[in-house]
């Protein structure tokens, strides 16, 4: 896929997964070896389905969500997204329980495509202080 391609599955998977809600579509944007270098207070299996599995159990602890992509870059099978992130957190976030705080945090997330799925993610972002 050329990086244009790629940039716009990157978009889709924001647009449809994280802004809409449509969790299933992780499935399909996500190899079945997906490999994600990140720390976050939950645990996924891999491929598609952890993929959809973390996005859910956001979306849970977080329902009034937004987010924005600040700034994309593609370049051959890679693609950068910078990102912000807004909601309220209603529910639990794995051990941390609702504080009914809003929240607002950035990060950085980078992506290897390969044919036309995502095989590795590199997520880095300002820890959710919840505490």
């Amino acid at each position: 896929m050329s990086a244009d391609a790629n940039r716009e599955l990157i978009l889709h998977f924001y647009d449809e997964v994280w802004t809409r809600g449509n969790v299933e579509l992780a499935r399909e944007v996500f190899a079945d070896d997906f490999v994600r270098h990140t720390t976050r207070p939950t645990t996924a299996p891999g491929g598609g389905e952890g993929q959809a599995l973390v996005a859910a159990d956001f979306r849970r602890a977080f329902p009034d969500m937004a987010l924005a992509v600040d700034l994309i870059v593609a370049e051959g099978d890679l693609v950068a997204a910078r990102w912000t992130i807004s909601g309220t957190h209603t529910g639990p976030w794995g051990e941390v329980a609702p504080t009914g705080r809003a929240i607002v945090y950035s990060g950085a997330t980078f992506f290897r495509i390969r044919r036309g799925r995502v095989a590795e993610m590199w997520a880095h972002r300002e820890e959710l202080d919840l505490r």
